[in-house]
Order: structure tokens, then sequence, then C-alpha cells
């Protein structure tokens, strides 16, 4: 008699390692990281301001989409870590405007203001998530099997 877990094992190893790649639709690749990216941003806002969590968390959320998603959607990956991040600050800046603390910012800035002046202040992660997500999306473009 054996276990569930090594029926696990026994189906794990059957498997062609050519079907554990690259197994997320566009959709799918997108709707995770929302998820995934409002998940630590929720955790991040726990002390009342968003921080290096939330920058961290949108790298590797950019990153994990562009290595995760099928052939047809390497586009949507490599669009979407701008639009990500915008949203994303759009819903910090709607629901908690004063975990955006950026120096010289008026007090009475609106949602677009906030908005606006966060995405400018997460510049670096945009740039380094976006430019990492564009090179894993051209290696995976140069090394795909004809």
């Amino acid at each position: 008699m054996s276990s569930p877990a090594a029926g696990a094992v026994i189906a794990l190893a059957r498997t062609p390692a050519a079907a554990a790649r690259y197994d997320l639709t566009p959709r799918a690749a997108v709707v995770c990281s929302v998820l995934g990216l409002a998940t630590v941003t929720a955790l991040d806002l726990l002390d009342g301001r968003l921080g290096l969590a939330f920058s961290v968390a949108f790298v590797l959320v950019v990153i994990s989409a562009a290595t995760a998603v099928q052939e047809r959607g390497m586009f949507t990956a490599g669009i979407m870590p701008p639009v990500l991040l915008v949203g994303a600050l759009l819903v910090v800046a709607t629901l908690a405007p004063d975990a955006i603390v950026i120096s010289g910012m008026p007090e009475g800035t609106g949602v677009f203001g906030r908005t606006l002046s966060a995405t400018i202040a997460h510049g670096v992660p945009l740039l380094v998530g976006h430019a990492i997500a564009i090179a894993v999306i051209v290696g995976r473009i140069l090394t795909v099997r004809r």
C-alpha cells in the first residue's frame, strides 16, 4: 500500500519538464500579479506607510509574471509593470492617502497628485522591475525552440 505522497512523487516523475513551464495564461498572469501585489501592499500598510516591502514585491511580481506567462502573453507581461504600479498606487492613494509619505508634498494633495507623486517616488523599482521583465521576455524569445 503506497502513501499519497509517494503517488504524488511518481506523478511528478512522469510529468515532462516542459509541461511545468510557462503555464499562466495572460489573464491568469495579470490576476496573480494583482492579487500578489495587493496582498503584500495590504501587509505593508499595517504600519500605516507604504515602504520597502511594496517596492520589493512589485519587482518580484513583474519578474515572476514574465517568467511564468505563456508565449502568447509575453506582450501582456511586457506592458503590465507600469500599469500595475500606477493602479496599485491609485488604490492606495484613494483608500489610504496618508500611507503615501513624500517629503515636500502639500498636506491637501488630492488622489491624482498623490498617485503621480508616489509613481515618481517609486521610479527606481519600476525601472528595475520593468527592465528585468523585458530582459526575461527577450531571453525567452531568443531561446524559444522552433
